[in-house]
């Protein structure tokens, strides 16, 4: 009976020594193996599903980045590369090429980084973690610099009247982009110069963001005795509303003259109000988007030969100034510009209206 006993247990303890813990998966079982894969990928696109908007919209740009990176190389060295080829040599390069052709802020282009990596490895793509090392040792000593810290940083600049007349009135000779191989120079057409024109001075009537001067449709804009009604669509979450913008006392900064002469021109009949053109005069159907929008306004103020840096939230900022040095109550303009009313950014441009204001050393016998 006892060694009956002590058999039953060795056998026992023997089963249960090579059995596979609770759970365990069979390494030679297809079946479950593929049931394994797909919940694997299942999980990835959840988890990518459920990034913010504002996540899969950066990651996109920084795609959209990588890409252009991977274009200029090309023709650098007439052999173009993969956009997987994710390396210690492309990864150091985009951010050197990030720094010294972008002229991107460094947290920026870390940020690019991540971006590209992530978006890369969803895609199926080997990223060697020497790779990643590599373009952050590379940008550790831009970090440093204060110069490059400060590229991006700090309240937009705000736009003034004066500027844009210039924009407006600035030779329409325009460049091929910097960067290419070979720069050409040619006139841009006379549609283009119209569009900006509206451009300008719309986005400053309504105080309006990139994307929301992008997301203008035609349908949204009423000629009206006093001026334009204009409809300033939701973007990003954003309410929207309603704003009504008057005759400008000069036609080079009226935002309806020039309103009414892209409109004519470009025969708008509903659709966009802002579309792409390209060098040869030819108008696109299609929504000139945001990126489109600053970049127009860039190339404006770098042919008006300005000094400041003029961004999209230039307009913003030009408009909140400007009307308060002329004396616009401030809950007026915040109606035009969308703030909100505990806005930092609102009251900053406020305070910068004012600045001139009864100044301290104004009057005092200087």
């Amino acid at each position: 009976m006892t060694t009956e006993l002590k058999h039953v247990e060795v056998v026992d303890a023997e089963l249960v020594d090579d059995a596979p813990a609770a759970g365990a998966v069979a390494p030679h079982d297809p079946a479950t193996a593929a049931v394994l894969t797909a919940l694997d990928h299942g999980a990835e696109q959840h988890l990518k599903d459920i990034w913010p908007k504002k996540t899969r919209d950066g990651y996109a740009r920084d795609w959209a980045l990588w890409a252009e990176f991977h274009g200029w190389l090309a023709e650098r060295t007439n052999d173009p590369l993969p956009l997987t080829a994710v390396t210690t040599g492309t990864l150091v390069g985009f951010v050197v090429w990030l720094d010294e052709v972008k002229k991107a802020a460094p947290n920026s282009i870390d940020r690019r980084l991540t971006g590209v990596t992530v978006t890369a490895r969803s895609m199926g793509a080997e990223v060697p973690t020497e790779a990643t090392r590599a373009a952050r040792t590379a940008l550790k000593p831009l970090k440093l610099d204060p110069v490059r810290q400060a590229r991006g940083r700090g309240q937009a600049v705000a736009i003034t009247l004066d500027q844009i007349r210039r924009m407006n009135t600035a030779d329409s000779t325009a460049h091929r982009a910097p960067g290419l191989r070979r720069r050409r120079t040619y006139a841009r057409s006379e549609l283009a110069v119209l569009r900006d024109r509206a451009l300008h001075t719309l986005a400053f009537g309504i105080a309006g963001r990139s994307q929301e001067v992008s997301a203008l449709d035609d349908t949204g804009i009423t000629l009206v005795a006093e001026g334009l009604e204009v409809h300033v669509p939701s973007v990003k979450g954003r309410p929207a509303r309603d704003v009504v913008v008057a005759y400008g006392e000069y036609p080079e900064t009226c935002p309806v003259r020039c309103w009414l002469a892209w409109k004519e021109a470009a025969g708008l009949d509903g659709g966009p109000v802002f579309r792409p053109i390209d060098q040869w005069g030819n108008l696109s159907p299609d929504r000139l988007g945001p990126d489109g929008c600053r970049q127009a306004q860039t190339r404006a103020a770098e042919r008006a030969g300005l000094d400041a840096r003029i961004t999209g939230h230039s307009y913003r900022a030009g408009l909140i100034t400007t009307g308060r040095k002329k004396g616009k109550r401030a809950e007026k303009l915040r109606a035009q510009s969308g703030h909100a009313e505990n806005s930092p950014a609102f009251w900053r441009y406020v305070r910068d209206g004012e600045k001139w204001e009864d100044a301290a050393t104004d009057g005092i016998g200087l």
